[in-house]
């Protein structure tokens, strides 16, 4: 690096300090809430910073870590960490059938993220058990920790059913934005007319509304759904209020004009003369697209993807409005936990479950890191 352009010390020491700063205090929250999570009512909500991290009421519940727990733990987390970063992505890329590179990626991540729950919440509670009996003072319970606000969430709650409707809500959103996006962002990108700058202007416009808005137009068609549809399906015909697929509607046309926006400028950094050539080489326009530009165009469709999917999982709005109480996803279920009658068994309850929706966040950007990264910069740069 040159003098002129190598940064003074002080500019470097500030910089850091600035981004270790920033990443406290954005991570903080989420540290303190796994915390809360597997503690005891009490120690949960005492005022003492230090008996919430150690949790000496749960301990003395007879639920806790030992020494010896904490230190395999954490040499676990760290082999399945780097793991994900280095050998998952080299045995995706090796067993992925050819073009179905996401379809691998998408089970891979399962398969990763199954192997990781039955071993760190299943194998390793039995592992851990049987060597405390036999290590001694190392064996002795220093930290408290219960996972029966899991156990209550996950089972008596029955929130697997609204990790479900949030599931099938987020692909539906972005397997539907995705198609539409890529397909008008290619028309727009190819299209030298005015026409396609004004498209692009509404679809903006529309980006802008407030959520309320489009949820109220849509409302009344969802509840007279059933008499409209009735000439066409008969006795067939849904009610679609209540129903994923109202939530799906909506949320398409919220998060469609940012796909089309986004997806866009990431085919504009693509020289139209692959086009030609496989114009050239007797690809019709749509064969052209699905052969030669979408291989391409991998890393911006999963960035996007990515922001599709984190609209329709984190919804609270449009999902709290539109859905009945049998297809609520996860968000509005965790506010369900608050109202008056809320105990602090109950508040705690619902920070494990709030702690248990970030999980597939983390995996996912744990597994697309490299195509988000490499989207990402293609978007930024012009090739």
């Amino acid at each position: 690096m040159s003098k002129a352009t190598a940064q003074p010390l002080s500019l470097k020491l500030a910089s850091g300090a600035f981004l270790a700063f920033w990443c406290l205090i954005a991570a903080f929250p989420i540290a303190w809430i796994a915390v809360m999570s597997v503690k005891s009512p009490r120690d949960a909500f005492d005022a003492s910073a230090w008996n919430v991290i150690t949790g000496p009421a749960t301990r003395a519940a007879g639920n806790g870590l030992s020494f010896l727990d904490i230190l395999l733990g954490l040499i676990v987390l760290y082999f399945a960490i780097r793991w994900a970063f280095t050998k998952l992505p080299r045995l995706v890329e090796q067993f992925s059938p050819p073009g179905f590179i996401v379809l691998g990626w998408l089970v891979g991540a399962a398969v990763y993220g199954l192997l990781f729950v039955l071993i760190f919440f299943g194998a390793l509670p039995v592992i851990f058990g049987a060597l405390n009996s036999i290590a001694g003072p190392l064996g002795t319970p220093i930290l408290g920790l219960t996972t029966e606000h899991y156990v209550a969430v996950w089972g008596e709650n029955q929130f697997y059913r609204n990790f479900m409707n949030s599931m099938i809500v987020t692909a539906g959103v972005v397997t539907v934005s995705l198609t539409v996006g890529t397909l008008a962002g290619y028309g727009l990108a190819r299209s030298g007319s005015n026409l396609a700058f004004w498209l692009l202007i509404i679809a903006l416009v529309f980006r802008a509304l407030p959520h309320s808005v489009l949820v109220a137009g849509y409302l009344p068609w969802f509840i007279n759904s059933a008499e409209i549809l009735r000439p066409i399906l008969g006795d067939l015909a849904p009610t679609l209020y209540g129903q994923p697929l109202a939530i799906i509607a909506v949320l398409v046309a919220i998060n469609q004009p940012f796909t089309i926006w986004m997806l866009r400028s990431f085919f504009q950094n693509i020289p139209a003369e692959l086009d030609e050539a496989a114009r050239v080489d007797g690809c019709s326009h749509f064969q052209a697209f699905r052969r030669v530009i979408m291989p391409v165009m991998w890393p911006g469709v999963i960035t996007t993807g990515l922001f599709s999917f984190l609209l329709g999982y984190n919804d609270f709005l449009v999902t709290a409005l539109l859905l009945d109480a049998q297809n609520q996803t996860m968000v509005p279920a965790i506010a369900g936990y608050f109202n008056r009658e809320t105990t602090t068994t109950d508040q705690v309850e619902a920070v494990a479950a709030a702690v248990s929706i970030t999980a597939p966040l983390f995996l996912l950007v744990m597994v697309f890191q490299r195509q988000i990264v490499s989207g990402l910069t293609a978007g930024a740069v012009k090739g």
